[in-house]
């Protein structure tokens, strides 16, 4: 009995230690299991802030550079037509005016280094000084003269009010014995922080505390604060980049800190039950792994589209290549036929547009296993496995040939494609050449009239691109002739463009002022008791089965006056806007001067059997039909 009692009391001893050393030990190693955990979470919680600041700090420190070097671009334009010109600018406010923007000061020519043209001029005749001389600007100024550098100086308080960078851009010009000497800089003001203003925005919206310096001058090490915000800066990242001779640095760090401290006291909160403790680890986890995942996300997508972007398309394409190669693939690369057009006519925002409706049309169609991805600016890719060209070349017409459209202004607007594939490994040995096959055959459709889809063949070249260099703004803009295009609609004949030629010719000072006063339409540039004949008469020749028309009248110019004009229109059906019409001018009495010279000379020369000539525009006409047409016109 006495060793019964002494066991159990033993028993008693050893249940009480154990009710005491278990929850003991279970709240030790709880403890300790909690701090390596907070550590741990402390730690992450740290990496994940700076990896998020450092890709923040470097997409909107690139921003940033962009929206500075878009700016800084004004005075290179200025530049090229200074170099162009031989050191002259014609109507430089007019020119100035169109390269103004919200963010945008003044823009300034300073021949030999003294400002003498200030856009705009108001309020900005005290900026008229000699830069090489000044006190405060000549150091600097002649460090860009001498070194043939770019450079930025600010930031300093505006006359009119705020904050402002200078911009100097150096020129220099060659004599006629072909000695380069400096002709002086264009300047532009930049408005501080308006320049920038997107950016640090968005950064103060995120919940960031920023800075924006820069070098005192090229040979300065020392960095002079150009913006920043009102809370601390402490122990930021940075972003670095150069202009100039100059180097920037952008700094960021979050508002709260680099530490979490609510989520530590989360978790030292666990330590009252085990129940809590569970549940915010596997929240923990569950955060953690969410957060690498939109990061992964981030960094493959195309922000606008949403599809992969080229890092994203490229990596996962080849991967996928890589996984299966021995199995058949089709790459397609597609673009939007004159998209730069459209961004011209429509803007940028409704362009965006066109490219989230051409993506959300390829999600629509194509199987969910296609890859899809931008690959940068209207250029789209697509990878589908497991098949080969002739199994997907009714696929591709019909997705060619299907209907796309956008929003403007309330209403659809049409837009078309042209889309080139190839297959692997018929014609590719990897990924890299499937796409340079792809972008060859895309190119080739590019060169056959758009608006269609072709399959790599033997013997295609991607060089074809460099045909493919002009663009419709370029062309439209250097066409020695006057030149509109309107809508080909008796009731609603909308202007839809008119190059710098016919502006120029009519008084015009931008479309925007021929849009206004002539309310977009071409009926109102024709004198008013001319009107109802001349439309008679270009639809009488239209109707009568005539893709040309020729009308002479008097064309309204923006003073108010009148300018005896030849029209020669052609009707054509654009696929964008239907039917339009595309008009060349020519100015009535030069043109009568030429024919004049004309017969009185005999230089008409044989083309090909056809009797032509060139006159002023350097427009070839059919000399027969023409002298037909003058002398009726004169009779």
């Amino acid at each position: 009995m006495l060793y019964y009692n002494n066991s159990h009391e033993q028993n008693e001893v050893n249940q009480v230690k154990k009710k005491t050393l278990v929850p003991l030990i279970t709240f030790l190693l709880g403890i300790c299991l909690i701090s390596l955990i907070v550590y741990k979470t402390d730690t992450h919680e740290k990496e994940q802030r700076h990896i998020t600041a450092q890709l923040n700090v470097a997409t909107y420190g690139e921003r940033i550079k962009n929206e500075i070097t878009n700016g800084i671009e004004i005075t290179d334009t200025l530049k090229q037509i200074l170099i162009s010109e031989d050191g002259e600018i014609r109507q430089f406010e007019t020119i100035a005016g169109n390269l103004m923007s919200d963010s945008i000061e003044s823009v300034q020519l300073a021949p030999n280094g003294v400002v003498t043209d200030i856009y705009p001029a108001n309020e900005n005749e005290a900026g008229k000084i000699d830069l090489i001389h000044d006190k405060d600007r000549g150091k600097i100024s002649c460090y860009a003269r001498d070194n043939h550098t770019i450079i930025t100086q600010g930031p300093f308080k505006l006359k009119q009010g705020g904050y402002g960078i200078a911009v100097r851009n150096p020129i220099y010009l060659k004599d006629k014995n072909g000695h380069e000497y400096f002709w002086g800089f264009t300047i532009v003001i930049l408005r501080v922080p308006d320049i920038f203003s997107d950016s640090i925005s968005a950064l103060s919206n995120f919940g960031y505390e920023y800075k924006i310096s820069k070098t005192d001058a090229p040979w300065s090490d020392t960095y002079k604060v150009v913006y920043q915000s009102d809370g601390q800066i402490n122990r930021p990242v940075s972003y670095t980049f150069t202009i100039g001779d100059e180097n920037w640095k952008f700094e960021v760090t979050p508002k709260s800190g680099w530490r979490n401290a609510t989520l530590l006291i989360i978790i030292i909160g666990i330590f009252l039950t085990i129940n809590l403790l569970l549940s915010i680890l596997t929240r923990v986890w569950l955060v953690a792994k969410e957060h690498k995942k939109k990061f992964q996300i981030l960094a493959h997508t195309d922000s606008l589209t949403n599809i992969y972007n080229r890092y994203g398309f490229d990596e996962f394409a080849e991967k996928m290549i890589q996984k299966n190669p021995k199995a058949h693939f089709v790459a397609a690369l597609l673009d939007i036929d004159d998209f730069k057009f459209i961004n011209d006519i429509y803007g940028h925002s409704y362009g965006d547009r066109a490219l989230k409706s051409l993506a959300d049309s390829m999600k629509a169609f194509f199987p969910s296993d296609a890859l899809l991805g931008r690959n940068g600016g209207d250029e789209f890719g697509i990878l589908l496995p497991n098949c080969t060209f002739k199994e997907v070349t009714e696929q591709m017409q019909q997705f060619t040939k299907l209907p796309k459209t956008f929003s403007y202004m309330g209403k659809s607007q049409q837009l078309y494609i042209s889309l080139g594939y190839a297959e692997y490994p018929t014609f590719a040995s990897s990924y890299s050449q499937l796409m340079r096959c792809a972008d060859a055959a895309l190119y080739e459709i590019k060169l056959h009239g758009k608006n269609g889809c072709m399959a790599y063949r033997e013997g295609l070249q991607s060089g074809v691109r460099k045909q493919l260099g002009f663009a419709f703004k370029d062309i439209s803009e250097h066409l020695p002739g006057a030149f509109i295009i309107y809508r080909a609609d008796r009731k609603n004949d909308e202007l839809f463009y008119a190059n710098n030629e016919f502006l120029h010719m009519s008084g015009y000072k931008d479309m925007d002022e021929l849009f206004r006063l002539t309310k977009k339409s071409f009926r109102n540039l024709i004198r008013e008791d001319e009107q109802q004949q001349i439309e008679s008469s270009i639809w009488e020749q239209i109707d009568s089965g005539n893709e040309n028309n020729y009308i002479h009248f008097h064309l309204r110019k923006a003073d108010g006056s009148y300018l005896s004009v030849l029209d020669h229109g052609r009707i054509v059906n654009s696929q964008q806007y239907g039917r339009v019409f595309y008009v060349l001018f020519t100015d009535w009495e030069d043109m009568h001067i030429q024919y004049d010279r004309s017969k009185k000379s005999n230089d008409s020369t044989k083309i090909d059997g056809v009797k032509s000539f060139s006159y002023g525009s350097r427009v070839l006409l059919d000399l027969d039909k023409f002298h037909v047409y003058m002398k009726i016109c004169f009779s």
